[in-house]
């Protein structure tokens, strides 16, 4: 009876680890629970990802009245930001504030700014589009107070992220450190997926009234989650001191730790791969609601839980590639078939227009998440490992400033590009075309990561095992 009992305990000991995906992230120095609560920051990012390219774009452009071009550059605006995620990275690993944080400092400023950002954006919306009492304002007013507003929120979320998983990996044992930072993208998309849900719910009756406080509810929930997250997570184990010896190392400018990543094994192809394969699958997200509600006729409800549905595909997607790559598949392969996976999606949302079925395109949206997940997670797997302990930082930020400035790119391309077309070619051949684009890229993008896949498949296997056989570094100091 007892040797019965002890079974069962061992059975239900081991459910943790076995069906939830990231468990096997935690270690004794970085419990589950604190990991869990530190990455609230990345809930709090994917709650601003929807609210800017999810509802508040479909909103300008169908509601409030605003041009597709001028709302495709509003929502590009938070990402001029994003060529600067390298170099907030390297000075997050070199700063040394008086209180002995590194990371701290920079994810409270982001925070701040994202604060801000979302707490002025509805009025200038609303001025934006003339609506009410403020059609006597001159346009440049509203012009203005968005693009600040939208500058403000994005240099605030690309701060907060480059740094916050900085900080995740510095507390992760090395061996730790590839699940660490694939459980925070993982939370990101649950983020994205239960912000979708209730943007969905709360603006089913939509009325400017309404937009105002379900935007500045984010500015609020923004604030209490990354307080929250970043409560006890820094050990001050390097307070800065009059006459303090500098690490060696520290004095390094960026442009000599710049040229030392770049040096690296294919580097440069390497970012070529993601920022093409980025701009395949971003481009789609300005015009994802709007296709839905202009071709398919779909309502702000229906759109937005849109937005859930890609997220819940990218979940689904990181959530495999992790499971598959932490047991030896190559990363670049696992990046590879989220792009190939991507060409049947868009395919799919094109025939929808044809066909006019509403199941087909949710069906293209979740495949185009899916395939979008495999290849984010191959990416950046494969450019911490190529990356020295000494620059993890620094190959994080160097992989969301790619990523997000290709993100970026599309984004303002596809609007440009919907608008251009929309006269010539009616108002469902500009979408078509758009995504025939991007097909056209995904498999650029395969030409360009593929002969890596075959490459690190004959000469990486050293590399990848001294990177993962390294021993743990365990955190000093007190955290507070």
């Amino acid at each position: 009876m007892n040797t019965t009992k002890r079974r069962r305990m061992a059975n239900w000991a081991s459910l943790g680890p076995r069906f939830l995906p990231f468990a096997d992230a935690a270690s004794a120095d970085l419990p589950l629970s604190r990991l869990l609560r530190l990455s609230l920051f990345q809930i709090s990012f994917g709650m601003a990802v929807v609210m800017l390219v999810g509802t508040l774009n479909r909103v300008m452009i169908v509601e409030l009245k605003v041009p597709a071009h001028l709302v495709a550059l509003m929502v590009a605006l938070p990402l001029l930001a994003a060529p600067f995620r390298a170099l907030i990275g390297f000075r997050s690993d070199r700063h040394r504030s008086e209180l002995g944080w590194r990371r701290v400092p920079y994810i409270w400023m982001g925070t701040l700014m994202q604060f801000g950002g979302f707490a002025v954006m509805p009025f200038a919306l609303l001025v934006l589009a003339g609506a009410g009492q403020s059609a006597q304002a001159p346009a440049w007013v509203g012009q203005l107070g968005a693009a600040i507003a939208f500058l403000l929120v994005g240099a605030g979320m690309h701060t907060t992220q480059t740094v916050g998983l900085a900080l995740a990996t510095d507390l992760a044992p090395t061996h730790k450190q590839p699940q660490v930072v694939g459980l925070m993208y993982v939370m990101q998309l649950l983020g994205m997926i239960a912000s979708a849900v209730a943007f969905s719910d709360l603006l089913t009756d939509y009325s400017p009234g309404r937009l105002i406080r379900v935007v500045q509810a984010v500015a609020v929930t923004t604030l209490v989650l990354n307080v929250i997250a970043l409560w006890k997570q820094e050990p001050r184990s390097s307070l800065r001191k009059p006459g303090a010896v500098r690490a060696q190392g520290e004095d390094e400018s960026f442009s000599a730790a710049w040229s030392r990543f770049c040096s690296g094994s294919h580097t440069t192809r390497r970012l070529l791969g993601v920022g093409l394969g980025t701009m395949a699958f971003t481009m789609q997200d300005v015009l994802l609601e709007p296709y839905g509600g202009e071709v398919l006729l779909l309502s702000v409800s229906q759109t937005t839980f849109l937005t859930a549905t890609l997220a819940f595909g990218g979940l689904i997607g990181f959530t495999f590639a992790s499971f598959v790559i932490s047991r030896g598949a190559d990363p670049y392969r696992m990046a590879c078939w989220g792009a190939a996976l991507g060409l049947p999606a868009f395919a799919a949302v094109m025939g929808a227009a044809s066909l006019q079925s509403t199941g087909l395109f949710v069906g293209g949206v979740f495949l185009i998440g899916l395939g979008g997940g495999l290849f984010a997670h191959g990416t950046l797997t494969a450019s911490m490992q190529m990356a020295p302990p000494e620059q993890i930082g620094l190959a994080l930020g160097a992989w969301g400033a790619v990523q997000a400035s290709a993100a970026g790119l599309a984004i303002a391309l596809g609007g440009i590009l919907r608008e251009l077309l929309a006269a010539p070619l009616g108002i469902t051949g500009a979408y078509v075309s758009v995504y025939g684009l991007e097909q056209l890229m995904l498999l650029g993008t395969l030409a360009a990561m593929w002969p890596l896949a075959r490459k690190r498949g004959q000469t990486e296997p050293l590399a990848h095992a001294v990177q993962n056989s390294a021993p743990a570094q365990p955190v000093s100091g007190s955290a507070s």
